[in-house]
């Protein structure tokens, strides 16, 4: 059925993208709020940073290997009822936190609960709403909704960190509780699953169309899409330099730069606010990067962000044992491609796959993000407890970036057909 949309009139699409970017916000202020946590629980418990380390670790491998589960659920349950689903979750999880006393308590509910939650509410949500709901700037959504993880670095870390130093770290909890509970009745109200719900279609399209219902199991259909995908070279390039990215950015720089500047003896305020300053750059760069990726081929994209990133990591060392201004041109410069590699990495995927299968095949590719996070949160907290320095896992990453940037100008650059996945 073709009807002709009101140019002057709003697309509800862009509702719906705002109600999700406020969602990713706040999800994404809970999942950077364990950087800050380090220090406060190591002086309160007497853990270990390598032991605290592996809770994060386990987070972010959940909050990876969830991702193409949620978005089978996504398309079954829909995306509303996920949504809040996911954030009830997130309030269990937090509101319990006050009151552990062993570490293996830590791990049930931030590290299990907490990356379950988080990960249903992450990029797997973006890209399944910008491609049910946009077929024109497509990327720009993308990006702004990838970009929401750095405004919720911006807005939550600088004020969570003065929260816990100056009040204690459970209090900077029930703040985040707050934030959600203002959510959920945004999300019931004004939420809606599909441009179907509202009689309009796609922006950039005037076909009104029914969703898909879903098909198959919802832990099996994951599995088969996933078989499918790693017959096809593409899905492992990607897969492996989102390996490389998570490495170098939320597994190190977002869960250990707080505490690496800590033993500068560099405030935890201070570095929050170098976190947050990434953050406002994150957010041009990224936003940016979704603009690009409609215009400019996502391979080259990709090798300059991973290549730049690399050199910023190779000079972060010296930068933390030098001072504020050097820690500053890092922050900016590395800020501007902190996540820049996922609009281009998405586009890649739906190109190669097809709009139907992107989440889910972009999921997978996701868990090999968090995957690479993980190995990076844990290895570096170990690494650090072994020299008593960053100096190596920074470098390290640096190095690693390199490659990823070579990898990238290996994957192909032509469509394939949707159906051969």
């Amino acid at each position: 059925m073709l009807k002709e949309q009101k140019v002057s009139k709003l697309h509800y699409g862009w509702i719906v993208i705002f109600i999700v970017f406020l969602t990713l916000l706040v999800s994404a202020g809970i999942s950077s709020f364990p950087s800050v946590l380090i220090q406060s629980l190591e002086k309160e418990y007497g853990w270990n940073r390598a032991a605290i380390s592996g809770v994060i670790s386990i987070r972010i491998l959940l909050y990876g290997l969830i991702g193409p589960f949620s978005a089978a659920m996504l398309a079954k349950f829909g995306i509303r009822r996920m949504m809040v689903s996911a954030i009830i979750l997130m309030l269990i999880s937090l509101g319990l936190t006050p009151f552990i006393k062993e570490i293996w308590q830590l791990m049930l509910l931030w590290g299990v609960l907490g990356g379950l939650s988080t990960g249903a509410l992450a990029n797997v949500l973006g890209i399944t709403v910008a491609n049910r709901w946009f077929v024109k700037h497509k990327g720009l959504v993308i990006g702004l909704l990838t970009a929401s993880a750095a405004t919720g670095q911006l807005l939550f870390l600088p004020l969570l960190a003065k929260i816990t130093s100056e009040n204690g770290w459970r209090y900077a909890v029930y703040l985040i509780m707050a934030a959600l509970i203002l959510l959920v009745p945004i999300i019931a109200i004004w939420m809606r699953n599909h441009p179907y719900d509202v009689g309009v279609a796609p922006l950039g399209s005037t076909e009104i169309t029914k969703p898909i219902p879903f098909q198959g199991n919802l832990f099996l259909t994951p599995i088969r899409t996933l078989v499918a995908a790693m017959r096809n070279g593409t899905f492992w390039l990607l897969a492996g330099t989102f390996f490389f990215c998570g490495f170098s950015t939320n597994g190190l720089i977002g869960t250990h730069l707080i505490p690496a500047c800590g033993d500068y003896n560099i405030p935890i305020i201070a570095a929050a606010g170098l976190l947050a300053l990434m953050g406002v750059f994150d957010l041009v760069g990224t936003t940016m990067s979704g603009w690009l990726s409609d215009r400019f081929d996502s391979r080259w994209l990709l090798f300059w962000y991973y290549g730049l990133r690399g050199l910023s990591l190779i000079f972060l060392p010296y930068a933390l044992g030098t001072g504020v201004t050097q820690l500053t041109i890092f922050a900016v410069f590395y800020g501007l491609d902190w996540i820049a590699t996922v609009p281009p990495t998405a586009k890649l995927t739906s190109d190669t796959f097809g709009r139907e299968k992107a989440g889910m095949i972009f999921g997978w590719i996701l868990v090999a993000h968090q995957a690479g996070a993980s190995f990076a949160a844990y290895g570096a907290g170990f690494m650090r407890d072994l020299l008593g320095s960053y100096t190596v896992p920074f470098v390290a990453a640096g190095f690693v970036c390199l490659i990823a940037a070579i990898i990238a100008l290996k994957i192909r650059n032509s469509k394939t057909v949707a159906a051969a996945v």
